[in-house]
């Protein structure tokens, strides 16, 4: 499933696409969003807004366009008439007179009066966004002191949307070896110390991911790797998918394990479970 900063990246694009032109045509497979074609084309695009993992298309009409791309949706930017080389099925499009936004496979996609997007059921339940600027290490790290966030494990508090959203599973593996936390870990039992560890580390690697293009490892570190001939995978992250790699600090074996129904990949020498 792609993370915030996937979402995020494929928003820029959709934005530099779309925004302050007029759509005019509006693709939906689903039959019960057809109405709102009549709506929104014709209306101008006036914003490409990301919540977590979720996008929203703004019009200068009262209704937006929510899109989640859950495991397999894929976004497309084209020029108009033209499709992307693909057996996945298209599910919306924008169009206007020098872009398409295209977007495949994803199945939930609803237009939203702006008076229900309070209420959605995703949007109204998500923590402060990983990528928002104004969102602070400070808040993160009050959050987790929260009742309901402080005796869960981090392994899934760091997956739960509502404590944060837009992190998953790589961002989870490498937030936890940047903070030298274990996934079994909980808030309750760690100090002032880690907490702020913590928290300032769910933004700056997911922010250093939007902002590489995916690389959480050091960004000198992977310069290098890159330079010597190491393959993108081989260098993009401290820890994860790395199973029986050197860590990049201290040289032990990285371990993969199943927690929280999903692959996790932690440093044993630097994550001790304390």
């Amino acid at each position: 499933m792609p993370e915030g900063p996937e979402i995020r990246r494929a928003a820029d694009r959709i934005a530099a696409a779309l925004v302050d032109r007029t759509a005019t045509d509006i693709f939906f497979a689903f039959e019960h969003l057809q109405p709102f074609r009549e709506i929104l084309v014709g209306a101008t695009v006036t914003a490409i807004e990301t919540r977590g993992k979720a996008l929203l298309t703004r019009f200068d009409k009262p209704y937006s366009i929510y899109s989640h791309n859950q495991l397999y949706g894929v976004w497309y930017v084209r020029a108009p008439g033209t499709l992307p080389d693909t057996k996945r099925q298209l599910r919306l499009a924008i169009h206007n007179r020098n872009k398409s936004a295209l977007l495949y496979s994803a199945s939930d996609i609803e237009v939203l009066h702006d008076s229900e997007l309070p209420y959605h059921p995703f949007l109204s339940r998500i923590g402060p966004d990983a990528l928002d600027s104004k969102v602070t290490p400070e808040e993160i790290a009050e959050r987790l002191t929260e009742k309901a966030f402080m005796r869960r494990r981090l392994a899934g508090l760091l997956l739960d949307q509502g404590f944060v959203s837009g992190l998953g599973n790589y961002l989870r593996s490498e937030i936890l070896f940047v903070s030298r936390l274990h996934p079994q870990q909980r808030p309750i039992d760690l100090s002032d110390t880690d907490r702020d560890r913590l928290a300032r580390a769910i933004l700056d690697v997911t922010r250093q991911s939007y902002a590489t293009g995916g690389i959480t490892n050091d960004p000198a570190i992977a310069a290098s790797l890159k330079a010597e001939g190491w393959k993108r995978w081989q260098y993009r992250h401290w820890v994860f998918s790395r199973a029986g790699e050197p860590c990049f600090v201290c040289g032990t074996r990285i371990e993969k394990s199943a927690i929280a129904g999903r692959r996790a990949y932690i440093c044993p020498k630097c994550q001790p479970l304390r």
